[in-house]
């Protein structure tokens, strides 16, 4: 996934309102920018920290820059967690994914007879469908570790919860961890943080339910999937 336009550099001030960041460009101007990512973005939000934004020409958005990346401990972070399900979906088109290269075709955003909706159906004649939901991992510990979520999430317990039922209704369904942090070297749930999530996972693995992690290589210009990392519950 090439950026849409050269990525600029700035320097952050504070994020605020979840949605808003406040920054200072290059020439020394302060501007308000779009922070894509809705959730607690622990460790990627500090005041200071280099950052990287994308600019859009339409002239009716209220903020023209957006918050695309960040410099943690010198390794590049992508905030923008929407972007973990086209690098996916990317990686999928180009049987990218060795884990499911036996997928011959896949939809995104597909509608469930429960009403919700699955982040990817994958399908293969003579198998089971597969349902996958992804998750974006930028909280790094102490010890190289990536961990999720960040903050306690009710909607990523119900996802977990969906794809275990997938599972004892006999079909097929992955967790996939999109990591977009490339200090992180291996993915676990983040228990301290909310072990009602950990604990869910585990009973999905034991159903059944595989965990996926793949870590992007990130620069100023693109970020694909490179590689797979080890992912556990504990």
């Amino acid at each position: 996934m090439k950026w849409p336009s050269d990525l600029i550099p700035a320097t952050l001030q504070r994020r605020y309102k979840r949605f808003l960041a406040d920054v200072v460009l290059a020439d020394g101007s302060e501007v308000t920018v779009h922070c894509p990512n809705t959730g607690a973005m622990t460790g990627c939000a500090e005041p200071g920290s280099r950052v990287w934004l994308s600019q859009s020409d339409n002239p009716k958005r209220k903020y023209p820059y957006t918050w695309q990346l960040v410099e943690v401990d010198d390794q590049p972070v992508c905030i923008h967690s929407a972007l973990a399900n086209n690098l996916v979906g990317e990686a999928l088109g180009s049987s990218g994914l060795t884990e499911l290269a036996h997928y011959r075709s896949f939809r995104r955003e597909v509608k469930t007879e429960t009403g919700s909706r699955i982040d990817f159906l994958l399908r293969s004649e003579g198998l089971p469908d597969c349902h996958m939901e992804v998750k974006s991992v930028t909280l790094l510990d102490a010890e190289g570790c990536g961990r999720f979520p960040d903050a306690a999430s009710s909607r990523a317990l119900r996802h977990v919860d969906e794809l275990r039922g997938w599972v004892e209704a006999g079909q097929s369904a992955v967790l996939f961890f999109a990591v977009l942090h490339r200090g992180i070297d291996r993915v676990k749930a983040a228990g301290a943080i909310d072990p009602a999530y950990r604990d869910a996972l585990a009973r999905a693995e034991a159903a059944g339910v595989k965990l996926l992690a793949y870590r992007a290589e990130i620069t100023t210009s693109e970020m694909r999937l490179s590689h797979s990392l080890p992912v556990s519950v504990d």
